[in-house]
């Protein structure tokens, strides 16, 4: 599956520091430091009701850890999934009256102009559920040939005691864990499983549902975890730098895809750090496909609203927090880019050494963007009043603007 065309990330004098990001493992700040090449995997969409603002303010994340790596001059391998074949992309095709894997390209194609539109930074590989099922179905045999898993009814699920180190990503009591395995889309309560909190590697084939084949498993799908699982492995392997998603993947997603890759491989940890996402909320309550209430990023583009003013909009809040989309939040970031732009367009300007230094500690210091985003409104504002004597600073700013926030002025 192919991604979406990578913007050109201006090149800056000097080098930023490396990151210092919260692990939602360990609890606090981790000081990351990769090798020559970074290697990080983000979970990626379930096509459908894409792309909505908590979607865009994901990726936003992540797209400004790929930027400070880069600034660190290393190289940065980053995968992400599409789970184009799962229960809420049925049911939806269900009730639409669609054929699943329509919708599955149709939503994907537009989360592609999307991600493009807002200038984030593309994976390297972008895979497909689907076309990862041929690398799927041996880690599920593994893991049952190796007592990691075990049959029901013809569906195969995952031990979580096989795996001693299972639930060192959330920190969550068995309690917490099965009340959030209910909500998503786990199963705690079927009869017939060695824990209720094991997880589905394969489902076996449902009638009216798709299926493939799964050699010794028999015709069926993956279960979702399983999917990350074998992408990951395949592309990046074990003990890459960055595991990363919304908050509301930390269990049991993040958590069961650890311990299956800790079980199949016998290595500890599946991933350096483990780095969540606030939810976006509208109205009041969290942004979700099953309540509706949504923003689209593509809504606001057909209605004319500049990419960049929304990436602006997304970065005036702490990756890490939970905030509300408003009217108020847009318009801000609207007028915070005019004042930018007109900004840069004076011929001379301060001394843009300092702010480039501002906005690179910042960033380094657990993605403080609105803090970068501070010192620009500092360094326009010295612009706007008086100016300055450096003829170059409004590029250089610019560019750097462009480079580490990926806003184009």
């Amino acid at each position: 599956m192919y991604a979406w065309p990578a913007s050109e990330v201006p090149a800056l004098p000097g080098k930023g520091r490396d990151l210092r990001i919260h692990d939602t493992a360990s609890g606090g700040l981790v000081t990351l430091d990769p090798g020559p090449v970074a290697r990080i995997y983000v979970c990626g969409i379930t096509p459908y009701d894409a792309t909505h603002i908590g979607h865009a303010a994901t990726y936003n994340a992540f797209d400004l850890v790929q930027r400070v790596w880069l600034d660190t001059k290393r190289q940065v391998h980053y995968v992400q999934n599409v789970t184009d074949v799962d229960d809420p992309l049925l049911e939806r095709a269900k009730r639409d009256g669609k054929d699943w894997a329509d919708l599955a390209e149709s939503e994907t194609a537009l989360f592609r102009e999307d991600m493009t539109a807002l200038r984030l930074l593309p994976p390297q590989q972008y895979v497909g559920a689907v076309e990862a099922i041929p690398g799927i179905v041996p880690l599920v045999e593994r893991l049952r040939d190796m007592g990691a898993a075990y049959e029901l009814e013809g569906d195969v699920y995952f031990s979580v005691e096989s795996d001693p180190h299972f639930g060192e990503v959330s920190g969550l009591d068995a309690a917490a864990m099965r009340l959030l395995s209910a909500e998503r889309g786990g199963d705690p309560d079927r009869a017939g499983k060695k824990n209720p909190l094991d997880p589905m590697l394969w489902m076996a084939a449902r009638e009216g549902e798709p299926s493939w084949d799964g050699a010794s498993l028999g015709r069926g799908r993956p279960g979702w975890h399983i999917e990350c699982v074998a992408i990951a492995l395949d592309h990046l392997g074990m003990g890459f730098d960055v595991q990363g998603g919304g908050s509301d993947l930390v269990f049991p997603h993040h958590e069961m895809g650890a311990s299956h890759a800790q079980a199949l491989t016998g290595e500890h940890p599946f991933a350096k750090a483990y780095v969540h996402a606030g939810m976006v909320a509208l109205d009041g309550a969290k942004m979700s496909k099953s309540k509706g209430n949504l923003v689209f990023v593509s809504k606001l583009r057909r209605d004319g609203v500049d990419p960049a003013a929304i990436r602006l909009a997304l970065l005036s809040h702490h990756y890490r927090a939970d905030w509300e989309w408003t009217d108020q939040v847009l318009q801000d970031a609207v007028e915070r880019l005019a004042r930018w732009r007109a900004a840069v367009s004076r011929p001379d300007g301060p001394a843009a050494e300092t702010l480039i230094a501002e906005i690179r500690e910042a960033l380094a210091e657990d993605l403080d963007a609105p803090a970068a985003l501070a010192a620009v409104d500092r360094w326009a504002a010295r612009q706007t009043a008086d100016g300055g004597t450096d003829e170059g600073a409004p590029g250089v700013v610019s560019r750097a603007v462009d480079a580490l926030l990926g806003v184009a002025l």
